[in-house]
């Protein structure tokens, strides 16, 4: 068995968009357009590790609730000052700043999507 992908919903397609593509570097691989909703498909550079964003044609006013299970997403960025001058620049700001973490030998953080879903960044 292989994993496929996780999915999460969204209220604005275009702010998560340049999130995920343009932060994080995902590619837009697919979309299926539904009675409801549309999906759009998300791929890591190797298309080992995919996203699909979901977003409803009725979405609620307030967006979505995220529950106490999901913690977070994470990704391997290739430097943390690297992606730190990135996500800068695109108005982002870490929810818990750049810390070194013996235990795996990285430095991780930690960022909010346009959603409210953690981000977790771990650089080498």
């Amino acid at each position: 068995m292989r994993f496929l992908h996780a999915m999460i919903r969204v209220k604005n397609i275009d702010e998560s968009m340049k999130f995920y593509t343009e932060l994080l570097d995902l590619n837009r691989t697919g979309e299926v357009k539904l009675d409801d909703s549309t999906l759009y498909y998300l791929s890591d550079e190797d298309g080992q590790t995919q996203i699909e964003l979901t977003y409803n044609n009725e979405t609620p006013k307030e967006g979505y609730k995220n529950g106490n299970a999901f913690g977070h997403f994470a990704f391997e960025a290739k430097s943390m000052e690297e992606f730190t001058e990135k996500m800068n620049k695109f108005g982002y700001k870490y929810l818990y700043e750049p810390y070194f973490m013996p235990e795996i030998n990285k430095q991780i953080a930690f960022l909010k999507d346009p959603d409210g879903n953690e981000i977790e960044i771990m650089a080498k």
